[in-house]
């Protein structure tokens, strides 16, 4: 399997590169800042997806698709959200290339095909979206629209890094239209709760739910709900958003409809979105200095059993048992591989899927058929035991449930120790380098005093938690009054 992995402690950064590669979830691509999800990488994805989707239509969502180009007329529509995606944008400007007279065998722009209006590749989809719903809605009798797509988008990236942030990266994003404001308060609120749901139960991470400062905000919402993770090198992740629009988009793009009581108003409006960016806030929540660390309900492969043999004889002995198992554990629901390729030995194949994270390794050998037991391995603690042939189905699906349940919890109790209230700007300053994580502190409600103490420390507010009672106090930085304290953090 080559060189061992840099350790955490030693230089994080460097650990999380190497694990996404030699794990086989990413590469970098050969067009700049943009990467190449493998197989193993984008079977992780397809599982967050499929649960996801699950989870949208229970709720009454359904899957369409726009285009991937907007018309910069159409982008510039909602003032607010043009300005604040202008410097990520990718632009169009021409329809065709040409042969370079002056380079044989060498291609050049066509200036002859110059486009008419630029068009805009989607950093998100609001503008063409809405143009859209203008078509859509006359009456209330149209409302509430409940459209979610799964699509790619570009957002120019200086500085990329495999999953957390590349210049182009998968997503999902739903675009809701309301004959209510409180209507699509209650959507957006839905939807940030459906995403803390999944990011606890699906992806064992522990997760904030909270508001976001007006300078957090999505470019043109009047509110933006989050999830907030904590990495275990003490920095925050944004795991999900959900944002009301409220009629900002609605006026821009004229979207009406004639109410029940027989006038003209416009439409109230959310749109929320999780990425790829979520294999970052997996791979950095659990995993060790081994490899990546999976919960059950997310790993493509929940079970790998491994033969150990000298002869063929031995094999088929062996492959009776395991087909046995495997056909067992499926019946349960439970994702097996029995790996009997010769072209590796045992050794490399139990550091392979014990840097790819699968949960559970069962090994059967000779003397395992004999005694009919098998060696079953936790990923999760790095521990063996062996068990007896007619208990493994049993064991393992137990054990499903409890490697899921225990990798939350050691999650929380990582991020619960790592919530530290302070009330002083100095104490903040040392927090902040000495132990990291969350802060918990008083902020006096400005973006002035929001920008000053990004300035000096490079922490932002991550949210302004939803569960937080109101306390009176005086603000970290200012001394100004405060009535509750927020959560800051360096973040990614």
């Amino acid at each position: 399997m080559g060189k061992k992995l840099t350790t955490r402690s030693e230089d994080y950064s460097k650990w999380y590169n190497e694990l996404v590669v030699k794990a086989d979830l990413a590469e970098n691509s050969a067009v700049r800042g943009c990467m190449v999800i493998k197989p193993y990488g984008y079977a992780i994805w397809e599982k967050m997806q499929g649960e996801l989707d699950r989870m949208f239509k229970e709720t009454g969502h359904q899957n369409a698709y726009f285009p991937l180009f907007v018309p910069k007329s159409l982008f510039e529509a909602e003032e607010k959200n043009a300005e604040g995606f202008a410097k990520e944008c990718a632009v169009v400007t021409h329809y065709r290339l040409k042969n370079n007279p002056d380079e044989p065998g060498k291609l050049m722009v066509d200036p002859e095909a110059k486009l008419d209006e630029e068009l805009v590749v989607r950093p998100t989809s609001e503008a063409i979206i809405w143009n859209t719903y203008k078509n859509w809605v006359q009456s209330y009798r149209d409302l509430p629209i409940l459209i979610n797509q799964w699509a790619n988008v570009v957002r120019w990236e200086m500085r990329t890094r495999l999953f957390l942030r590349t210049a182009e990266f998968l997503w999902q994003e739903g675009h809701t239209a309301h004959a209510t404001k409180q209507e699509a308060l209650d959507e957006a609120m839905q939807m940030n709760d459906i995403y803390a749901t999944f990011a606890e139960e699906f992806m064992a991470i522990p997760v904030v739910k909270g508001s976001k400062t007006e300078n957090e905000r999505f470019a043109g919402a009047e509110e933006t709900y989050c999830i907030e993770a904590l990495m275990q090198d003490g920095k925050a992740l944004q795991a999900g958003t959900s944002h009301f629009l409220g009629q900002n988009f609605a006026k821009a793009f004229d979207v009406k409809f004639a109410s029940k009581e027989g006038g003209l108003e416009h439409v109230w409006a959310t749109s929320w979105g999780v990425s790829t960016r979520l294999m970052g806030a997996l791979i950095m929540t659990h995993s060790d200095d081994n490899g990546l660390v999976l919960p059950p309900n997310l790993a493509p492969i929940q079970v790998v059993i491994v033969p150990i043999y000298k002869s063929e004889d031995q094999l088929a002995q062996i492959s009776e048992v395991a087909n046995k198992l495997t056909s067992d554990l499926r019946a349960k629901g439970i994702s097996v591989k029995y790996d009997d390729r010769d072209t590796q030995k045992p050794g490399w194949k139990f550091a392979q899927y014990e840097l790819q994270g699968v949960p559970v390794r069962l090994a059967i050998g000779p003397k395992d058929v004999e005694k009919g037991t098998v060696e079953l391995a936790r990923r999760d603690l790095l521990s063996k035991e062996f068990v007896n042939q007619d208990e493994v189905v049993e064991k393992v699906s137990a054990l499903m449930t409890e490697m899921q349940d225990s990798l939350f919890e050691k999650a929380k109790s990582f991020r619960d120790s790592h919530v530290t209230e302070v009330d002083s700007f100095d104490e903040f300053k040392k927090v902040l380098k000495e132990k990291g994580g969350f802060i918990s502190a008083h902020w006096d409600g400005s973006p002035e005093t929001e920008n000053k103490i990004k300035e000096l420390t490079k922490a932002t507010i991550r949210c302004i938690p939803f569960n937080q009672e109101k306390e009176e106090g005086s603000c970290v930085l200012t001394g100004k009054p405060s009535s509750q304290r927020v959560l800051f953090a360096k973040a990614y």
